[in-house]
């Protein structure tokens, strides 16, 4: 199926002066839009701070969540939702806070754990198996079990908390909602769903990974970053020079900032974080960049030894159509 001709004869260059004003007016709204926000809003990644990523087994009401939190910390709190799996309902909320120093941060890790617990944990003085560990599972069921003579070994008891605990990582996403979902998992009795039905309860969450980055790693992760995308121009710019000519060199690192500089600028009017994912993609975007403009200035340096009586304008058009 042929969806274009094999050689289109578009005037690219008569729209010049249209899309040239096109790319000043986005660069120059970029520009503007970074100076009035003090630069990009760096993600956590870059800028220090504790991300709590916690799974609701419910759709998580977000508005209660960060008010709770809120009332916990001081400062920003970014409470943000992402879909797990495509068919999975159970959704992740992802829980940001940033603080000046490490000893706030791993405060701020707890304030969060805490507050969740206070609203949405197990009921009092039972131990919340959605977020408990194996040992502290064993710890609390060991008296019980051995009273009814449902263990015979603390081997049994470890393989016992073990095989629960696998249950719902594995089978429930990390999040039970109901106690009697155990009553599958073999060596679950009625004698020790007995147990953990009068030990244990559930909250509606679990905290599935918490990530703390400092405020001085994150400024050398920022520098770092800028760093990578420095070096990667001045070789670009170098390999051209190099193959082509220092001229090529500089347009196409001029273009590559324009594309570059037009991106950031849709992430600083639409408010969005810039994060280390974010970098790989810009890194991503010039090296695209670069390869289409190589890929013209090629076919025209090709074309420049066999028609070179044809006006400049008229061989840039047919290179960039070729």
């Amino acid at each position: 199926m042929e969806l274009f001709k094999k050689e289109t004869n578009i005037d690219f260059l008569s729209k010049q002066w249209l899309t040239l004003g096109v790319s000043v007016v986005l660069v120059l709204a970029t520009i503007a839009s970074l100076a009035l926000k003090g630069g990009p809003k760096w993600g956590i990644d870059f800028r220090g701070g504790a991300l709590v990523y916690v799974k609701f087994a419910q759709q998580p009401p977000v508005d209660e969540i960060r008010r709770v939190v809120s009332a916990t910390l001081q400062g920003e709190v970014n409470v943000t939702t992402s879909q797990e799996t495509a068919t999975s309902k159970a959704e992740e909320v992802i829980i940001g806070t940033e603080a000046k120093d490490e000893k706030a941060l791993d405060q701020a890790r707890y304030s969060i754990a805490h507050a969740l617990e206070d609203k949405f944990g197990a009921p009092k003085g039972k131990l919340d198996l959605n977020n408990a560990g194996q040992q502290a599972v064993a710890d609390r069921l060991r008296e019980p079990l051995q009273r009814v003579g449902a263990v015979t070994s603390e081997q049994d008891l470890q393989n016992l908390a073990a095989a629960m605990l696998a249950y719902r990582d594995k089978e429930r996403s990390g999040v039970l909602t109901n106690l009697d979902e155990l009553k599958s998992v073999p060596g679950v009795t009625p004698a020790v769903m007995g147990a953990v039905q009068q030990e244990c309860g559930l909250a509606k969450f679990a905290i599935r990974q918490v990530e703390i980055v400092g405020p001085k790693a994150g400024a050398d992760l920022r520098i770092q970053a800028l760093m990578a995308t420095m070096f990667a121009l001045g070789g670009m710019l170098v390999y051209i020079a190099f193959r082509f000519e220092l001229i090529a060199g500089v347009a196409a690192v001029v273009a590559i900032i324009h594309d570059t500089l037009i991106t950031v600028g849709f992430f600083s009017w639409f408010d969005r974080e810039i994060n280390l994912t974010i970098i790989a993609a810009l890194l991503t975007l010039i090296g695209y960049s670069i390869n289409d403009t190589i890929v013209v200035f090629d076919r025209v340096r090709e074309n420049l030894k066999t028609m070179a009586r044809m006006k400049l304008p008229v061989l840039v058009n047919k290179s960039i159509n070729q």
